[in-house]
């Protein structure tokens, strides 16, 4: 593990061929696109400056510039980084290189139903309220840290105290956007660690610096028009069942 929490962030831009281009960039309420050699996604920040400073008319620019923003301090602009990222790194094409089985190989099951016989009787925590977790409480001792925390839920501070005692970390992709997903991945260190979520790459440069399992959002070829309609509509959780798959892989899928 680098002493630069930058470390990760370079390694997944400078991983983007340079000659690479955006074709097509929205920012919709819930979830923001680029399309490039796919089409990338990141939800769209709830918190933090509602403007950005990348310009109105992202078409042309090189994707790996344009990536370069998912190490800004403005989360807009980290999310249309991040989907700059997404654009190449979740493409089918990548993934049909980079992982073995590629996206028709690749499991589409709900990353918490797939661990549901895992999480029997362990430490599990879960950065983000994902919707649904509370069934998960009666298998295992379930602790949810939440930057804006309902009733049961830790703030995510409490990240310092909890991850070191855990067999079990689940952690949302946004934690790439907020820039807490390094310090994360060093406190849950030898232990079970799944990133997922639409805002995650599927590189595994991620399983390099101590994740072992990601799971994220491909859009094929052929659902590209949906999606985009769908986000420009204001579609929000609602995407899954329109255009998009969740696949997941880990370190076994590797060639």
């Amino acid at each position: 593990m680098s002493a630069s929490p930058w470390e990760l962030y370079d390694r997944l831009i400078d991983g983007i061929p340079p000659d690479i281009v955006v074709h097509e960039c929205m920012v919709g309420l819930h979830w923001t696109l680029i399309r490039s050699a796919g089409t990338g996604m990141a939800m769209t920040p709830g918190e933090g400056p509602s403007r950005h400073g990348l310009g109105t008319d992202l078409r042309g620019r090189k994707v790996r510039e344009v990536a370069q923003a998912a190490k800004s301090w403005n989360f807009l602009e980290a999310a249309i980084g991040i989907a700059a990222m997404n654009s190449w790194y979740n493409a089918p094409s990548t993934l049909d290189r980079t992982w073995k089985g590629g996206v028709a190989g690749a499991s589409e099951s709900n990353l918490f139903e797939e661990w549901t016989g895992r999480l029997e009787g362990k430490n599990v925590a879960v950065i983000g309220h994902f919707p649904g977790l509370e069934r998960f409480a009666a298998q295992c001792r379930l602790s949810i840290l939440e930057r804006k925390p309902q009733d049961g839920d830790f703030p995510d501070p409490a990240c310092e105290y909890i991850l070191g005692r855990q067999d079990i970390v689940i952690a949302t992709g946004t934690t790439l956007m907020n820039k807490t997903l390094p310090r994360l991945l060093a406190l849950s260190a030898g232990r079970e660690f799944a990133l997922t979520g639409p805002t995650t790459p599927l590189c595994p440069s991620i399983l390099e610096h101590g994740a072992t399992q990601l799971a994220g959002s491909v859009v094929l070829p052929e659902s590209e028009s949906t999606v985009w309609n769908h986000v420009a509509q204001g579609g929000d959780r609602s995407v899954f069942r329109n255009g998009t798959r969740m696949i997941r892989f880990s370190g076994k899928d590797l060639p």
